[in-house]
């Protein structure tokens, strides 16, 4: 009999997705696309457009905002 303190549906198989070493392909392909797009935006755009758009506002902070995976 087991006393135990952590919920078992939840303990091996979320521990494995979040693990950086063990990504699907599929993770992987989205992480990196994420990454792509979280890049501020071309000086030709601030040109091209008269400093209407002077900043990506979809930048988003490793820390403060997360990918919801």
């Amino acid at each position: 009999f087991c006393f135990c303190l952590f919920d078992h549906r939840h303990s091996r198989e979320s521990t494995v997705e979040k693990m950086s070493s063990h990504k699907t392909f599929r993770i992987k392909r989205f992480l990196a696309k994420k990454q792509k797009q979280n890049r501020p935006i071309p000086q030709w755009i601030r040109m091209k457009t008269g400093n209407k758009i002077r900043y990506n506002s979809k930048r988003r902070h490793w820390r403060r905002t997360k990918l919801g995976l």
